[in-house]
């Protein structure tokens, strides 16, 4: 793994940070080869919306998801913006819903890299809140800022349909129906990827979620990415 300070932009110098990286530095992490959102994920089954998994992932011999990972959905118009959803149970509301300050685009740019880091930083001064209650968050992308975003407190019309899409789906990437109002907008197909993360709990200021990677079950060549998303209260 890359050193903490690797960054130029942003050296991880919070220590809230640093600790939850160090969670990972004795393991053996995979990389992956340069793509977009579909292609970073092709050890994922594809999914089409109202239909059941098409590609089984086998019988692994140990269990694949921890019962205390959490779900990930990582979506966006592919010349839109780009979203994430963190649910405890995919029948429910999201806990953390958030959309970032940068295109599916410019994460697809990202994700050519070997490891893909968000980093959210709240400002916020006292800690009455739980951390993924609080608001406003400047957000990193492997090291570097790309702006502010405020957490959705309920989800709109879109954000609904795409969790109602994937309600019954644990894991997997593709592309969902372009809603009726949005089938001639230039923001091109939803896009999404769906995964399970082992959540880490650093102190009430700072947490990690990290992907969970199938293909630690499965021998099938492919090459699994390292995503992490890091929520940290600076005081």
């Amino acid at each position: 793994m890359p050193s903490v300070h690797s960054s130029p932009f942003y050296p991880m110098e919070n220590p809230a940070i640093a600790s939850l990286l160090r969670h990972t530095s004795g393991e053996k992490r995979n990389k992956f080869s340069a793509g977009g959102l579909l292609k970073m994920f092709k050890l994922f089954p594809m999914l089409t919306s109202g239909c059941k998994m098409v590609a089984l992932l086998g019988r692994p011999r140990k269990p694949m998801l921890k019962d205390s990972a959490t779900t990930g959905t990582i979506f966006g118009y592919r010349k839109g913006r780009v979203s994430i959803a963190i649910q405890e149970d995919t029948r429910q509301m999201p806990m953390f819903l958030i959309e970032l300050p940068m295109l599916t685009s410019a994460l697809n740019k990202e994700m050519s890299s070997d490891i893909v880091r968000i980093a959210l930083e709240s400002e916020t001064k006292t800690n009455k809140k739980k951390l993924l209650e609080e608001f406003v968050w400047a957000v990193y992308c492997n090291g570097k800022k790309v702006g502010y975003s405020i957490r959705r407190k309920q989800m709109g019309d879109e954000e609904l349909q795409v969790m109602q899409h994937l309600r019954g789906v644990s894991m997997g990437a593709g592309v969902l129906p372009t809603a009726s109002d949005h089938k001639d907008s230039s923001d091109g197909e939803m896009t999404y990827m769906r995964a399970r993360f082992e959540r880490v709990i650093g102190s009430k200021d700072s947490e990690a979620f990290y992907m969970i990677n199938p293909d630690n079950n499965i021998n099938n060549g492919n090459q699994g990415p390292e995503f992490s998303i890091f929520f940290v209260r600076a005081h």
